[in-house]
């Protein structure tokens, strides 16, 4: 009612202000008015409220620690790897998975071993194996243990594609840094490769350093199956920075670059081995210890177990394959025309190896061996420039082109939201946080 009383004085008000007739300026008020109205036959008794207790029942608690917590691991197949050598390498210690995957016919598929692909495995603090998975071309092979009873399926891989971040920091080791992260190998073997050719790994680490890694995991129904391509790599070294990221240029085609666009690929690799020791270096004066007698030592030795892979560490042609003196079994690749560079000791050769066959950097062309001269399994490497010994860790390294002015635009955009990702890990240890 006090609504409607002040409504009324304010039409007379205006009525008598701009001489119009009451009503006229009345018509829009009593919409107001409506609006306020109540409908008819409207319930406006207080309705019942009564409360309701009703007792839960919640399941016992367990405590929540885990005394066989799980560890997943991810191995590459390498040439002359076994079923038993593999699961060796996945830490697998359990007799009854051994004993099964040897006799089920189901599983028979993962004695099909090809080299490069990968074998993923959970296992428990204990080593017995709760899972295992090998992704073969389109197929997944999935072994899966239930109490003390195992089950094997094979069946077509739908992946997904998913894009992971973590960082880390160094303490002893670049995998025990990545161990520490929950990062599988495949990924710490990339980002050494990435930036192989601006840090030696074998010799520039250092307690305290740092490194950021943006990479693909692909999942078959909510599983991680395989570790993909790392998409953006940071690593902080003796207080510099190094960043990576990947730009793909043409269909299969692809590289890593600075933000700016520089090449990190180099004409030539630091080390022809993605991980291991120098067990002697590039000196005039060495005791052979076979030859017992002081000679120059015209390359590095990389000390590594039998069968470990060789690489390009440059794009080549193939000039000799074969078996040369003290050498044992040696490839000699040349680079451009006054290029070459020697792996000898070699346990073998990888497939295709022969005179005049192209091969690209970091391609595998061999395996680890203790051929010809030499008192336990190693590679030999030299770096020659127009027939003469260079050492290969001092000798400056041409770098290879980089992003052309046509591409920039794409690269850029591409690489964007890279560094920022980058830019974020470095304020956040990832690892920690899982």
């Amino acid at each position: 009612m006090i609504l409607a009383q002040k409504i009324a004085g304010l039409i007379r008000e205006l009525a008598i202000r701009h001489r119009l007739p009451a009503a006229l300026i009345a018509l829009p008020c009593f919409g107001v008015v409506a609006a306020f109205g109540i409908a008819p036959d409207t319930l406006v008794e207080k309705l019942q409220v009564s409360n309701i207790v009703e007792e839960l029942r919640l399941p016992a608690l367990t405590p929540a620690g885990d005394n066989n917590p799980a560890f997943a691991r991810e191995e590459r197949i390498q040439r002359g790897d076994t079923v038993a050598s593999l699961l060796a390498r996945l830490q697998v210690d359990d007799s009854a998975a051994s004993q099964f995957l040897r006799n089920n016919k189901q599983a028979k598929a993962l004695y099909q071993l090809i080299p490069g692909r990968t074998v993923r495995a959970t296992t428990g603090a204990d080593g017995t194996l709760a899972n295992l998975r090998y992704l073969n071309a389109g197929s997944l092979l999935s072994v899966d243990r239930y109490g003390d009873a195992f089950t094997v399926k094979e069946e077509p891989a739908q992946l997904e594609q998913r894009v992971l971040m973590k960082s880390a920091e160094i303490r002893n080791s670049l995998f025990g840094a990545t161990d520490a992260a929950g990062l599988p190998d495949a990924v710490a073997m990339q980002i050494a490769d990435i930036f192989s050719t601006d840090i030696d790994f074998h010799r520039d680490l250092r307690k305290g350093d740092r490194f950021s890694v943006v990479y693909e995991v692909f999942y078959h129904r909510g599983e991680p199956v395989r570790t993909g391509r790392v998409l953006a790599a940071e690593f902080i070294n003796q207080g510099k920075a190094y960043q990576a990221v990947y730009f793909s240029y043409a269909e299969n085609q692809g590289g890593y670059y600075t933000p700016e666009g520089k090449n990190l690929r180099k004409q030539f690799l630091r080390s022809p081995l993605e991980f291991s020791r120098i067990t002697s270096g590039f000196t005039n004066a060495r005791f052979h210890p076979v030859l017992q007698a002081w000679r120059a030592h015209k390359g590095i030795d990389y000390g590594a177990s039998t069968g470990t892979r060789v690489k390009a560490t440059g794009d080549g042609v193939v000039e000799f394959a074969g078996r040369q003196g003290g050498y044992g079994n040696v490839i000699v690749l040349r680079h451009q025309s006054k290029y070459t560079t020697w792996y000898g000791h070699l346990s073998g050769f990888a497939k295709g190896m022969r005179k005049g066959k192209r091969v690209a950097q970091g391609d595998v062309i061999g395996y680890v061996g203790a051929t010809g001269l030499a008192t336990g399994p190693h590679l030999h490497y030299e770096f020659r420039t127009s027939d003469v010994h260079q050492n290969p860790l001092r000798v400056a390294m041409p770098a290879a082109p980089p992003i052309t002015p046509e591409q920039k635009p794409e690269f850029e955009q591409a690489a964007q939201p890279y560094v920022q990702w980058l830019a974020l890990l470095r304020t956040t240890n990832l690892a920690r946080l899982d």
